[in-house]
């Protein structure tokens, strides 16, 4: 074994029906296409040791690292609101977990290391397309200081994968706070499990939200604690345009962090409902969508944890409900928090909702281009607001109201748009951009890849050199609809 970090794996230490213990199945031919030298810094590793060939056997799962104690978690979950009482880790296998002296502690995970005891009859793998998905829009949501998991490395495998065609092979490491989801939790609830619910939510504390340790109602605090952190996380989605795509309730990290970037999508023309995922036939997950179904999420997560709650069902739902009821509110306050920063105020005005809603009708109505909206309002470039709304009924009048708006926040002109900038991001993983990396990937060409990446890494920055990442797609280049990949 390969000595890279010192595992501590607290994970492993729960009873074995949390996981199944497994090691990733090696591949043929690992070469490593990206690492991430800055994250690999960060959480404690050698860059020159993970670059090493064995570095990479390990990164590929071919070799396992000292200290390591691989698994697939256990979980269940909704899927478009249908139940399904056993999913887990079905191609992804935790190495373990690292105390990180920037980071603190994260998981190390493969994604697409091979078949689980939860693969329910597929092969465990994944192909380049969704890792080199993954891998860009994980690490540009992070710089737009978005909570996610993060990226670390993508491997090809040399392995041929079967989709609707033959596809190369590929591995990501992930890292994140932890991967529990909601889930997981439900795993043990629909087992009727009350001792597992228990240790997994006492892990959770101990893991996530230390200060509910020692609270008078420590499982109502840990509820609480998730609550407001979805309410926050979905609020900074709606302010960049993203939609995810599959929120699941197994795609939902109680850590508060995006996870399983499978068919999401950031906007270009904005439309409130909005929807890219092929699956999701019926607009359940559309953009409008995701903070109803984040509370509707919740409310599951808070059934899970219901026996924790109170020493009678009636008092557990009582709790469960006052909690769950803070949402909306949690919800709006983030959601206004993150609006009223694009538009420069800093200050409270009992109209500024309808401010913010009346341009987002108004960019409705345009088919006008989110991004570019939003970054064109932080210089009032009337060139650049003139290409998102030729028709100008319904913006000019609104230039006004904000203009005035402005003015009554007293501050200095250079510093409203210096604090703009820091919101409205000039560069998003635009969907034809990131499909653009992945054709070349697959003609072996990375270097469109590498300068996304790159360009993503300073997503409010002024960036001349690359202007055409910063463009809407043309009609040609339009991608109506994503796929999960798997």
């Amino acid at each position: 074994m390969i000595n890279i970090a010192q595992f501590d794996n607290t994970y492993a230490r729960l009873p074995e029906r949390f996981y199944a213990q497994i090691p990733p199945t090696a591949v043929s031919d690992p070469k490593l296409i990206k690492l991430n030298e800055k994250l690999a810094i960060e959480l404690g590793f050698d860059v020159g040791q993970l670059t090493s060939k064995d570095g990479v056997a390990i990164l590929a799962g071919n070799e396992l690292a000292e200290g390591s104690e691989p698994l697939a978690m256990a979980y269940a979950g909704q899927q478009f609101g249908s139940w399904v009482p056993q999913l887990g880790d079905g191609r992804a296998v935790l190495l373990g977990e690292v105390n990180a002296p920037e980071l603190g502690r994260r998981d190390i995970q493969l994604k697409g290391s091979g078949p689980t005891p939860f693969s329910r009859m597929g092969d465990g793998r994944a192909w380049l397309g969704p890792v080199m998905r993954e891998y860009i829009v994980s690490e540009a949501m992070a710089a737009l200081g978005i909570p996610t998991t993060r990226a670390l490395a993508m491997v090809t495998t040399g392995d041929d994968i079967m989709r609707e065609e033959i596809l190369p092979g590929a591995i990501l490491t992930r890292i994140a706070k932890s991967h529990l989801r909601v889930g997981t939790f439900q795993y043990f609830a629909a087992r009727r499990d009350s001792e597992g619910s228990k240790l997994l939510a006492d892990y959770a504390i101990d893991r996530l939200y230390p200060d509910c340790k020692n609270s008078e109602h420590p499982y109502k605090d840990l509820l609480q604690s998730v609550v407001s952190a979805q309410a926050y996380l979905v609020a900074q989605w709606m302010g960049v345009g993203f939609i995810h795509g599959v929120m699941n309730t197994d795609n939902v990290s109680i850590a508060g962090e995006t996870i399983d970037y499978g068919p999401c999508a950031f906007m270009d023309d904005f439309h409130p409902d909005r929807v890219f995922s092929s699956i999701d036939q019926t607009g359940r997950y559309a953009f409008s969508n995701q903070p109803r179904i984040a509370h509707w999420n919740l409310v599951q997560f808070a059934q899970a944890i219901l026996s924790l709650l109170g020493k009678t069902e009636e008092e557990a739902v009582a709790v469960a409900q006052a909690v769950i009821d803070t949402y909306p509110s949690l919800y709006h306050q983030a959601w206004l928090d993150v609006f009223r920063a694009k538009l420069g105020l800093s200050l409270a005005e009992d109209d500024d909702e309808t401010l913010v809603n009346d341009l987002l009708k108004a960019m409705t109505n345009e088919g006008a281009d989110f991004t570019l909206t939003f970054r064109a309002l932080t210089s009032q470039d009337q060139v650049e607001l003139g290409a998102q709304f030729q028709n100008r009924t319904d913006i000019d009048p609104w230039l006004v109201e904000w203009r005035a708006r402005l003015e009554r926040e007293n501050r200095d002109v250079a510093e409203t748009r210096k604090s703009m900038k820091a919101q409205n991001p000039a560069f998003i993983p635009r969907t034809h951009l990131i499909e653009r990396s992945i054709k070349h990937g697959l003609e072996g060409d990375f270097s469109t890849m590498e300068r996304l990446i790159e360009t993503l890494s300073k997503p409010y920055d002024d960036q001349p050199e690359n202007i055409d990442f910063m463009h809407a797609p043309t009609q040609a280049e339009q991608v109506p609809y994503t796929f999960c990949g798997t």
